[in-house]
């Protein structure tokens, strides 16, 4: 594998975890989505294939080829936790997270309850967004796929790359 080819495709892992992450902010910014918990915990591995990405392109062939196998393992991190986001949207377990279960306000009178609740409402994980009016694909379930496609993509690269190294 040449110099080159390592740094184009380190470039485009760290592309795709920028697109990943700034879709994300996007939809929260501009759009106005709130991210639940979940979503803000996705979003780590992202950050960490942009780093890996950049790293793998400043390093020579040989080093770049183990960074970006380090990236797989990010991404296959990126993929479970979307599965496991998914599985809390279609009701199939609870989350992990206890940010994501509705505060309890205990007992007392309304004006304690009402200090005890927290200053901006949480987003329940459960509780799909959808980014695309119409599509039935919430924003966890495109994590999910985009996240298995740049996995499959690196994948296939570094199968196919592996006889040419140098």
């Amino acid at each position: 594998m040449t110099l080159l080819q390592t740094r184009t495709a380190a470039l485009i892992l760290a592309l795709a975890g920028a697109l990943a992450l700034g879709g994300a902010l996007a939809s929260q910014y501009w759009i106005g989505l709130v991210p639940c918990a979940l979503c803000l915990v996705e979003r780590w591995p992202w950050r960490a294939v942009i780093v890996v990405g950049l790293i793998a392109a400043s390093l020579p062939p040989r080093a770049g080829r183990w960074a970006l196998g380090i990236g797989l393992i990010v991404l296959l991190a990126s993929t479970a936790l979307g599965a496991v986001h998914v599985g809390v949207e279609l009701g199939l377990w609870k989350s992990p997270l206890p940010e994501c279960a509705a505060p309890p306000l205990g007992t007392g009178s309304i004006a304690e309850r009402l200090a005890a609740m927290p200053l901006r409402p949480a987003k329940p994980c459960d509780a799909p967004s959808y980014l695309v009016p119409g599509l039935p694909v919430s924003i966890a379930a495109m994590n999910l796929i985009w996240s298995v496609v740049v996995f499959l993509a690196l994948a296939v690269y570094l199968a196919c790359s592996r006889g040419s190294r140098r």
